[in-house]
């Protein structure tokens, strides 16, 4: 009989119009996967067992009454503690932020809903999403499913494990930095930053310039049919883009005919040598699909301090006002970039503007020759996991192993992690597609061409 964690979002559609399995059965084998895999991993924080039971025999009665609600309905998902859910507290991971129920559903939780999901809780974080791996003081480490004493990268750690592991099919993340992609590449699952303002937030908000919500999933079609929801506009959101018709709809578009760039990144950082095969590899594959596959770089040199000079400021916001005691209580290097955030005078920030501006059009006049950019997402695999740590070389990791995915936030271009092999260790290699402004469309035809000849592989379970 077959595992119901085991199946895609649409495979469960599909059963769920052939009548051959429930909602409620869904929901009720990823919550038994959930309780069994989730002490090794921690990746949910909060499970509504109760509630989400209750939305899958909602979804079932509609099911069986032919009245389905939308393109999600009676699907398992989670979401990310930072996103308001009504009724459940948003602390960002953080002590200093109290145990408050929020009041409503944030804008993208609203659209979840009203496609008919059932969600079963919320994932870990680090404090204030601000770092490349997920702990915290209030709800500990998570861990990585392919090797339980490394890290599921961040910040969306705790969504991209519990998504490898089958504790649902559908996971929502945001992307800040790399925290879609990172975690994505570090735990052998697909995930999408979308452009910048697809998908609504809170306009406004410290983190809206460079930060996107994106779908973290098991293949390729779950990623395009939870991106298709995702990106609705919302009233509470004036700036979220109108979604391109047709965006997502023709995964079988291949991609015969593109140019696409190949670049190792290897001028900005090491790269591991088993990363190094694994991308130059995937080069060889878009070329066997049709594609023309030329190296080139693009040219931009680290943007780390760029990137800096706009998240450090945030941390500072975030941390701003708060008590001794809880600082005590918090991540020390995020106390540490807070400081030095609030340090940063303004015309700093401006200095950041203008090179954002700059590498936004640099990129601009790199996707005039090349229709697609493709490189690792991270130069390393994961690595240990611990409290407190948040990269392999300590305070100057983003130099090190972060370099290849910040630059398209100061950019907000799309782009995503697909799975592409394995280290010699056993842990699982993440190839980032990159696209123009927009053009999502490209990366999910390009995802799904690579996905049809190397077969995503999960941790066995």
């Amino acid at each position: 009989m077959t595992d119901l964690a085991h199946l895609s979002a649409v495979e469960l559609l599909q059963g769920y119009q052939g009548g051959d399995f429930s909602p409620v059965e869904a929901t009720q084998a990823a919550l038994e996967r959930l309780e069994a895999q989730n002490p090794a991993v921690n990746a949910f924080i909060l499970v509504d067992a109760e509630g989400a039971l209750q939305e899958a025999e909602n979804a079932a009665q509609r099911w069986s009454s032919g009245q389905t609600k939308g393109p999600l309905d009676g699907v398992p998902l989670s979401i990310k503690e930072h996103i308001d859910v009504k009724g459940w507290a948003t602390r960002q991971s953080s002590p200093i932020l109290p145990d408050v129920p929020a009041e409503a559903d944030a804008p993208l939780t609203a659209h979840l809903r009203a496609a008919g999901s059932v969600i079963l809780g919320k994932t870990a974080t680090p404090e204030f999403c601000w770092k490349g791996c997920t702990d915290s003081a209030l709800y500990g480490v998570s861990y990585n499913p392919w090797d339980n004493d490394k890290t599921p990268g961040g910040s969306s750690g705790g969504a991209a494990a519990a998504c490898a592991l089958g504790m649902g099919p559908l996971h929502v993340g945001t992307d800040g930095g790399g925290s879609v992609r990172i975690p994505a590449a570090f735990c052998g699952i697909f995930g999408l930053k979308p452009t910048q303002y697809r998908v609504p937030g809170g306009p406004g908000g410290p983190t809206a310039a460079l930060s996107q919500a994106g779908p973290l999933t098991r293949t390729v079609a779950d990623g395009a049919l939870m991106y298709s929801v995702m990106a609705q506009p919302h009233a509470k959101d004036p700036f979220a883009l109108p979604l391109v018709e047709g965006a997502a709809l023709d995964l079988e578009a291949g991609v015969k005919g593109l140019k696409i760039a190949y670049w190792d990144g290897s001028r900005l950082t090491d790269i591991h040598p088993d990363i190094a095969a694994a991308i130059a590899s995937a080069a060889g594959t878009f070329e066997d699909l049709g594609a023309e596959v030329v190296e080139a770089d693009p040219g931009f040199e680290n943007m780390l301090q760029t990137f800096l000079d706009f998240w450090q400021p945030v941390t500072a916001y975030y941390l701003d006002g708060a008590s001794e005691e809880a600082l005590a209580a918090s991540d020390p290097m995020l106390v540490r970039s807070a400081k030095k955030g609030a340090e940063i005078p303004i015309v700093r920030h401006y200095q950041a503007l203008a090179a954002r501006g700059a590498l936004t059009q640099l990129m601009s006049a790199f996707h005039q020759d090349f229709d697609l950019l493709i490189a690792p997402t991270t130069p390393v695999p994961p690595f240990k996991a611990e409290r407190g740590v948040y990269g392999p070389e300590g305070d100057a990791y983003k130099r090190t192993w972060t370099p290849l995915t910040f630059p398209f936030n100061l950019t907000g271009q799309p782009a995503a992690s697909v799975p592409c092999g394995f280290t010699q260790d056993g842990l699982p290699i993440g190839l980032q597609i990159v696209a123009p402004w927009h053009q999502e469309a490209r990366i999910f035809h390009a995802a799904r061409a690579f996905e049809q000849v190397h077969p995503f592989k999960m941790p066995a379970v």
